[in-house]
């Protein structure tokens, strides 16, 4: 597995409070020099570009005028820090995540590996036009050890003591070249070993299987079915995630 960069140890060493900022690679000449914006949410930017004669995304946290400035300064600094964090501990658990190439702490952005691949989202979204009457995404054996995969890479993950916060499967990439599956955007993750924080994390994950492909029922179960066999605690996990979801059909009818 390849590892991360001497410049991403470096950053990460850093202090916060932008003590190392002269080591550190100017993110705003990066950004001068053919980068492309690639999408834009609540918190940040991700933008496309070459680092170091490599393929690279840059996701950097922008202020938001609303807040006091060393508030939000500060809350930059420590999502960015945890989120680094994350990315470094899902690769210790043995699982494909991006690879860190920098991490500038002052203008709290960090570049990593632009991966390859295609999203399970659109993976799933294709094997359902292609479906007919004689084959469906449930019975493609491709479709089925994605599924596989999945569950065997969310087990590991909460082994690990991890909760991802925003399992949807578009956060799950397939390498082109490997074929191998690869968890991304780790914004949202924190540590926790509590039974209820595992089983919400797997109720987001099938929100998003049923919300994007409303007939993967059969799929899901695939998901789950390898979770129980990887996953320590998984009886208990699985157990949760059904008062989970009766909490959650509740808030439906109640709108």
């Amino acid at each position: 597995m390849e590892t991360d960069s001497p410049g991403t140890m470096a950053a990460d060493r850093a202090q916060t409070d932008g003590r190392g900022a002269s080591e550190a690679l100017t993110v705003y000449s990066l950004l001068s020099e053919g980068s492309k914006l690639m999408r834009q949410g609540a918190e940040a930017r991700v933008f496309a570009l070459d680092f170091m004669g490599r393929k690279a995304l840059m996701k950097e946290r922008f202020a938001k005028g609303y807040r006091h400035p060393e508030l939000d300064r500060k809350l930059r600094i420590k999502r960015t820090l945890a989120e680094v964090r994350a990315i470094k501990k899902c690769r210790k658990l043995g699982l494909d995540a991006p690879v860190l190439y920098h991490v500038d702490y002052q203008s709290t952005s960090i570049i990593m590996e632009h991966i390859d691949g295609d999203t399970v989202r659109d993976i799933l979204m294709d094997l359902e036009k292609k479906r007919s009457s004689t084959t469906s995404a449930d019975t493609d054996e491709g479709a089925i050890a994605l599924m596989q995969a999945i569950g065997k890479s969310v087990a590991t993950l909460h082994n690990g003591g991890m909760i991802h916060g925003d399992l949807t499967t578009s956060n799950f990439l397939v390498r082109r070249d490997s074929k191998k599956l690869v968890m991304i955007d780790f914004g949202l993750t924190y540590v926790s070993h509590d039974v209820e924080d595992l089983a919400v994390d797997l109720y987001v994950l099938e929100r998003a299987f049923t919300s994007t492909h409303p007939r993967s029922e059969t799929l899901f179960k695939k998901v789950l079915n390898t979770y129980h066999g990887s996953m320590r605690i998984a009886s208990k996990v699985l157990s949760k995630l059904e008062s989970v979801r009766q909490r959650g059909r509740k808030r439906d009818m109640v709108g």
